[in-house]
């Protein structure tokens, strides 16, 4: 049962340009949220990777929810969360410059995959949506020196394995690809626009 309206006001819980970009340049009327959440002090426990971003997802936009809107509020807040996994290893977002470059030379000439969890609550209800999305990357050798060249413009900053596809595929990086590419850059948008349009009736 569908329980947004077409009316239902779009709240994304996340302070990533890039998400909001992603939804405004698919035709989304949205506008960003606090969350208050630091998630980079909390560790995920047994749980597959799936499972960790979903419940990272889920607590942005609970917290937002919670802390930041008006009870009853016709609005859905969607929060997301993007984690890359690698051999096993789980790698969030770099600490600093030199955590960057290790980064990236451990994704340099092998596979990893990127996974996005994605939550979407309805503040008058509390329903919720949850789902993940997976993407497999494959990377080629970065020469040394492109790798220095983009440590230097500091544009790892805040990004889930320390890059950004477009970008990276725009400087010519030896990148492929499988599954939707937002979901590398941080909101599934493919599955995003299903769920809102069938669930909750909001289409771009």
């Amino acid at each position: 049962m569908s329980v947004g309206t077409p009316s239902s006001h779009l709240l994304l819980a996340s302070r990533s340009p890039r998400r909001l970009l992603l939804l405004r340049e698919a035709g989304y009327h949205v506008d960003t949220i606090a969350t208050f959440i630091d998630d980079g002090q909390l560790a995920p426990g047994r749980v597959t990777v799936a499972q960790w971003t979903a419940a990272l997802a889920h607590l942005k936009a609970t917290a937002a929810a919670r802390n930041s809107i008006t009870p009853g509020a016709d609005a859905l807040i969607i929060g997301a969360d993007t984690i890359v996994e690698c051999d096993g290893r789980i790698i969030g977002q770099p600490r600093d410059a030199d955590h960057a470059r290790q980064i990236i030379l451990h994704l340099s000439d092998r596979e990893h995959d990127v996974i996005t969890g994605v939550s979407i609550i309805h503040v008058a209800t509390g329903c919720e949506d949850l789902f993940t999305d997976t993407a497999r990357v494959t990377v080629g050798v970065i020469p040394s020196d492109s790798i220095d060249q983009y440590i230097a413009t500091g544009q790892w900053r805040g990004k889930a394995g320390a890059y950004n596809l477009s970008e990276r595929l725009a400087a010519g990086w030896p990148i492929q690809f499988e599954g939707d590419p937002a979901t590398i850059m941080g909101l599934p948008m493919q599955r995003l626009s299903r769920h809102l349009a069938r669930k909750w009736r909001i289409n771009p």
